[in-house]
């Protein structure tokens, strides 16, 4: 059994007298940014079990026809695009059920991309040092049971139906004394946590759903905040800009907390900095109190050596592909670091045994997940300009495809042109469908982007995703079965998750 860290050390040394040098090692940035670093406090010290897979229908009757009827329900209340910003309903379900979210710590993270796998490895490292974790992310590949995991595995079909049962009355009482009835993912985050305090937890990883301010899940007061970076995406909802959009994520950075923050753009960073002075926030940067040191390509992932809060660790192998993942990985390794005091109250580095095992156990679904061979079909759900970016950098670095094919569907709400911009270098053609949501984009309107971006003799429209799917396929094999074709499934995490189903997963 792993030795969980221990609270007893030395007090840090004055963060203070290292002000000046951190400015002076940053010339190159902005001069306010520089200004708002030496006012806040910093984190510089000297120097799980296996997560499930995305679950399968029930296979018992009863339990599947029960499923489907909450689901049923849960379908009647507002989607999670329409949003009446306020945390007043999910507040006042939370006083009638007991204040569940209270009765354990918890770590929050928001943030543009990344939330997903990062919530993914921060769980892995908890369960690694014998805590009994919750998680709650959004949204769900597959099934709606995956967003609610207890050590390391979604709940099963029978506690997610027990869960919505017991919270039911309280959430009609709520509904009837409030001007608007609480949303589909209100009801969501509210059986998250009740679910956590029934286990019970020893700490909950939540993600936000949007933003962070007026996010349901943002009526806990986690000790640790994570903001992985910070692009555009929901611009009608959150802003256009890094800065405005960070303005309402900054919202999860409570008293006292401690602030772990991937690399961001430097207004945004601007503005998340300026909110822990404002709360008196600790805050640990990436490329600066940890980061990545090193990382190669290895088989079925990357081999990595990140520094830390307390120190370096080396010889890490994370079974993901892609730069953006390792930064992930670093993201996650500060954030237990700092629950478990690492800066704050001591200066050991955490078991590197302990964080290799927990490392080589995350699994994220949909996130450069092969699901076929010959031709390799890959999925990712990369559903913004950004994310794209990094799926079509990751692509070319862990696979060696001569003819890769696109499968996109996405939602009519995204920058989808961008999106398709990012991929035109690596796809040689495209398909473009769409999925069964009500928020996806038409494929015939999908296809006037698409053509514009990469010619009208590299599109083919297959609006249902079986025909797109299989046409892929036939176009990746057309250089032969040894050639290196391949197939990349994106643009929507609802697409992905379909894809999935329908490829044999789950």
């Amino acid at each position: 059994m792993s030795e969980r860290p221990d609270s007893a050390g030395p007090d840090p040394d004055d963060t203070f007298d290292e002000f000046a040098e951190l400015v002076e090692e940053e010339t190159r940035r902005d001069p306010d940014l520089a200004v708002i670093e030496a006012g806040s406090r910093t984190l510089r010290t000297q120097g799980g079990p296996p997560q499930a897979d995305v679950p399968a229908r029930p296979a018992d009757p009863e339990v599947d026809k029960a499923l489907r009827e909450v689901e049923a329900e849960l379908a009647t209340r507002w989607g999670e695009t329409k949003l009446e910003p306020s945390v007043d309903r999910i507040a006042a379900l939370m006083d009638v059920l007991g204040e569940p979210q209270r009765s354990y710590p918890s770590i929050h993270i928001t943030g543009t991309n990344g939330k997903t796998s990062t919530a993914r490895m921060i769980e892995a490292l908890l369960g690694a040092f014998d805590l009994r974790t919750g998680r709650y992310t959004s949204p769900h590949v597959q099934s709606v049971t995956e967003r609610i995991s207890l050590d390391g595995a979604p709940v099963s079909a029978e506690r997610f139906i027990e869960t919505y049962q017991d919270v039911k009355p309280y959430v009609e009482m709520v509904d009837s004394a409030q001007e608007y009835r609480l949303s589909f993912f209100e009801v969501l985050t509210g059986m998250a946590y009740a679910a956590f305090a029934d286990a019970p937890v020893d700490v909950a990883v939540a993600e936000v759903g949007m933003g962070g301010t007026w996010d349901a899940t943002n009526v806990i007061d986690a000790g640790v905040a994570v903001v992985t970076p910070i692009d555009l995406d929901h611009t009608d909802r959150l802003g256009t800009t890094p800065a405005e959009i960070a303005t309402e994520k900054a919202g999860i950075v409570k008293q006292d907390a401690t602030v772990i923050m991937a690399q961001q753009p430097v207004d945004a960073a601007q503005v998340l900095l300026k909110k822990a002075v404002e709360v008196g926030a600790t805050v640990a940067r990436e490329g600066l109190e940890f980061g990545v040191l090193d990382r190669q390509v290895a088989v079925g992932g990357q081999l990595m050596t990140l520094r830390g809060l307390g120190g370096e660790y080396t010889e890490v192998y994370l079974p993901l592909h892609g730069a953006h993942q390792a930064h992930n990985a670093a993201v996650a390794l500060a954030a237990v670091e700092a629950f478990f005091g690492v800066g704050s109250r001591h200066a050991r580095p955490l078991d590197i045994d302990t964080v290799r095992k927990a490392f080589a156990s995350v699994a994220s679904p949909g996130r450069m997940e092969v699901v076929r061979r010959s031709p390799t079909v890959v999925l990712d759900a990369a559903h913004n300009p950004a994310g794209a970016r990094a799926a079509a950098d990751t692509i070319g670095e862990a696979f060696q495809f001569s003819n890769l094919i696109g499968v996109v569907g996405a939602s009519a709400d995204k920058n989808v042109r961008e999106l398709l911009e990012a991929f035109e270098p690596v796809f040689a053609e495209v398909v473009v469908t769409q999925n069964s949501s009500h928020r996806a984009m038409d494929a015939d309107a999908l296809a006037a982007i698409a053509v514009e971006v990469f010619g009208e003799e590299r599109v083919q429209v297959e609006p249902r995703l079986p025909d797109a799917l299989e046409a892929a396929i036939t176009l990746a094999e057309e250089e032969g079965e040894f050639a290196g074709g391949g197939v990349l499934v994106t643009g929507s995490v609802i697409t992905v998750g379909e894809a999935r189903l329908l490829l044999g997963k789950g």
